[in-house]
């Protein structure tokens, strides 16, 4: 399972992407973690981000697909993995697409924590509020002002692959303002449902094709059967001594009836005859 979440600051990615890393056996990969990784393993591309790091410059996106490229390479990415923090751009995009090509690898989905701007300001308030409330240490970029500015950052940045990835039908949207337990539950439903759709597809090919496959033997079966029946009916009626008795009474009544009508003629004739001779007597 190859995924990417989508979705501005405070969208809860990382909790959801924590869940699915323990519920599937997948892992996660942070470019933030590789890019420090690197550094401390010192790869020929972690020694030039180094460089660039320290001066306070942008790692290039190539180098940052370098690093992408040689994490996905080690056995635990085998089964699968979930991108944190890249791509945020398209240009990011189009050269993710590039390197799973390359891997001969398909992102299965993008996910994308649809949340109101508005909402996630209020939250991190309340947050604040409760964190100073029980006397805890507050982060310096915890706060309302640091959220805003993300978050104008998000939607000159990333919300274009929003589209980029819609366009690509990979793009799955759920509502990250419910609760993080019903935000899990919709996340899973919709992997599963991925998977469902599929496996139900090739059943049902595959009952097709079996249907297809047997359906003329079935209907030589059948047609076979009703041409016995239809013989055994005629040999029934041949060997049946009531039938032939039947036929032998219908014969003889059609004798019988024949004889009838020549014996009639017969009369009638002589009748005919006496009637000419006794007019012959009369004239004499």
């Amino acid at each position: 399972m190859r995924l990417i979440l989508l979705g501005p600051p405070g969208s809860g990615k990382g909790t959801q992407a924590q869940r699915l890393v323990h519920r599937y056996g997948i892992v996660q990969l942070s470019t933030g973690e590789m890019l420090r990784a690197a550094v401390a393993a010192q790869t020929p591309v972690g020694l030039k981000a180094k460089d660039i790091m320290a001066s306070g410059g942008l790692v290039p996106d190539d180098m940052v697909v370098g690093i992408i490229s040689d994490r996905l390479d080690q056995p635990d990415a085998a089964k699968g993995f979930i991108l944190d923090g890249f791509p945020r751009t398209v240009p990011q995009a189009e050269a993710l697409d590039e390197l799973l090509k390359k891997k001969h690898m398909r992102l299965d989905a993008v996910i994308e924590l649809r949340v109101n701007e508005s909402a996630l300001l209020q939250r991190v308030e309340t947050r604040v509020a409760e964190m100073r409330a029980r006397g805890e240490e507050v982060r310096i970029d915890d706060t309302q002002e640091v959220l805003t500015k993300r978050l104008a950052s998000y939607r000159t940045l990333t919300e274009p692959l929003i589209h980029y990835y819609s366009e690509r039908r990979k793009l799955l949207t759920v509502d990250g303002m419910m609760t993080i337990e019903h935000v899990t539950r919709e996340i899973y439903r919709i992997l599963a449902a991925i998977g469902a759709v599929e496996a139900k597809a090739s059943k049902k090919a595959g009952a097709v094709k079996r249907i297809a496959k047997g359906a003329k033997p079935a209907a030589r079966k059948t047609a076979k059967s009703a041409g016995k029946g239809i013989g055994a009916a005629k040999k029934t009626a041949k060997a049946s001594p009531k039938a032939r008795k039947s036929a032998s009474q219908r014969s003889k009544k059609s004798s019988r009836g024949a004889s009838a009508s020549s014996k009639a003629r017969a009369v009638v004739k002589p009748r005919k005859a006496v009637r000419k001779v006794t007019k012959k007597r009369a004239k004499a």
